[in-house]
């Protein structure tokens, strides 16, 4: 797959390999069943598909 990289990435890991690599990054989250910090900004540093849904369920209550 050929992927057009994002020129600013909002994740906080500068030194990750897959910063700014949004396909790379997407798709390593995918495989360890895990959230990007773009899409899961306030996860008080647990980025897992459960604690997601607790926080939208908590949101929407």
């Amino acid at each position: 797959m050929n992927c057009q990289h994002v020129k600013e990435c909002a994740c906080p890991k500068k030194t990750c390999p897959n910063n700014g690599k949004c396909c790379d990054c997407v798709t390593k989250h995918r495989n360890t069943d895990s959230l990007p910090y773009c899409l899961f900004p306030n996860n008080g540093g647990d980025k897992s598909v459960e604690n997601y849904y607790r926080t939208l369920k908590q949101r929407f209550e």
